[in-house]
């Protein structure tokens, strides 16, 4: 008898699907700022130092980090639903705690609770995504999930500016509660498209099988990919204006919009990015390597000062563009190294070098940033991002069809 088509997914069932997983995507992004954001109103308001201030974020890197590689396990065995319903418990729990704050140890216990939220969003994204989203899709979906993450830090300075100018910190904290109370609510209302197979478990199954893929080389590649990357991320964010302050004299406001544009590059390149992966999804590893070589050389450049205040300023925000642009097929290249049904437990390994790399970052760089080392800071953070080509690289032969 003759065999009937496959009926192609609706792209409208698709799209849905991925709007879903961007919008949970970009709250976690907004929840990375949720202190950072009111260092100063803390400084002023509890007295605390920087070092303690700094405290608070490697509580919340380690928390999530620790978290995002065991919540991965989690994910695969009871679904990414429950799991991406209870992180949004989380981040309402801490905006209410933050907003009656009085001291340091409340605080603390924000940072704690913030973590814990952030910990499930890659197993659980990318759970879903792989599930739920046709396969030609997948390239797009993982572009609207970069993209919708970059957007999340985006929002955040201008969510807690425009309400503390008009009202209080405390109201600020309040407004992002309810924030996160409507984004739940809609992910309630259409939770059927955001079921996941849960991974079956068999009675004979060997001990200790749920950590076989630790044993993968590949799946070490993955983390030290993100690792590294990172790393270059880290340090843009956390010295890029301070570097363009002492070694080209540009105003503050100047310095802090070029990393608004190096962010807002990024956001269009894994935009772009998205349809590079649908187009080349064989060769991801060859994308991320060229993308990443591009965003390394633009970067070294800007070290040596050639191009001036404001060239400097163009060329570091066109490297946003390069690495965002190799962000979908990044994600491309995780799912071949991922073993049929544990991409919660894969994806949650991975993604922690992420959080580690934020955490290692301003520690290595910050040493240089002491000893008046700007150039060198910009170079050491060139030389790590070209480190994660041969990484890429490595991934893409380790995942080649034999």
């Amino acid at each position: 008898m003759p065999s009937h088509p496959v009926r192609p997914v609706p792209l409208r069932q698709d799209a849905l699907v991925i709007g879903l997983v961007g919008l949970a995507h970009a709250s976690s992004h907004f929840a990375h700022l949720l202190l950072p954001l009111m260092f100063p109103v803390f400084m002023k308001e509890f007295g605390l130092s920087f070092a303690q201030l700094g405290l608070l974020m490697s509580v919340f890197f380690v928390v999530s980090g620790t978290g995002q590689a065991t919540s991965g396990f989690v994910v695969d065995r009871i679904g990414a639903r429950p799991a991406l319903f209870t992180a949004f418990a989380f981040f309402i729990a801490a905006c209410l705690l933050a907003s009656i704050a009085t001291g340091y140890g409340m605080l603390m216990a924000v940072a704690v609770l913030a973590g814990l939220g952030n910990c499930t969003f890659h197993p659980v994204d990318f759970t879903i995504l792989n599930q739920r989203v046709s396969t030609p899709r997948l390239g797009h979906a993982f572009s609207a999930h970069g993209l919708t993450g970059n957007l999340g830090w985006a929002l955040a300075p201008v969510f807690f500016a425009g309400i503390s100018a008009i009202s209080t910190w405390r109201v600020a904290y309040l407004c992002a509660a309810l924030m996160y109370v409507l984004i739940l609510l809609v992910l309630l209302v259409h939770r059927d498209q955001l079921r996941t197979e849960a991974v079956v478990r068999h009675a004979d199954a060997p001990a200790g099988s749920d950590l076989a893929f630790m044993k993968l080389p590949v799946v070490w590649w993955c983390f030290a990919f993100f690792l590294l990357s990172t790393m270059t991320l880290a340090v843009v964010q956390s010295f890029s204006v301070s570097i363009l302050k002492a070694l080209h004299g540009v105003s503050f406001e100047a310095a802090t919009m070029t990393l608004t544009a190096y962010m807002l590059c990024g956001a269009f390149g894994m935009f772009m990015g998205g349809f590079v992966a649908a187009r080349l999804p064989a060769h991801s590893d060859r994308v991320v390597a060229v993308c990443m070589s591009v965003g390394a050389l633009c970067m070294a450049l800007c070290a040596t000062g050639i191009f001036g205040a404001t060239g400097t300023m163009v060329v570091l925000a066109a490297t946003g563009l390069a690495v965002g642009i190799g962000g979908p097929s990044r994600d491309m290249m995780i799912k071949k190294a991922t073993p049929k049904g544990a991409t919660g437990r894969v994806y949650g390994m991975v993604y922690s070098g992420l959080d580690v790399g934020f955490a290692i970052s301003p520690v290595v760089f910050g040493v240089f940033m002491d000893h008046g080392w700007y150039s060198a800071t910009l170079l050491g953070a060139a030389l790590v991002l070209l480190l994660s080509v041969g990484v890429a690289l490595g991934v893409g032969h380790r995942t080649k069809p034999a």
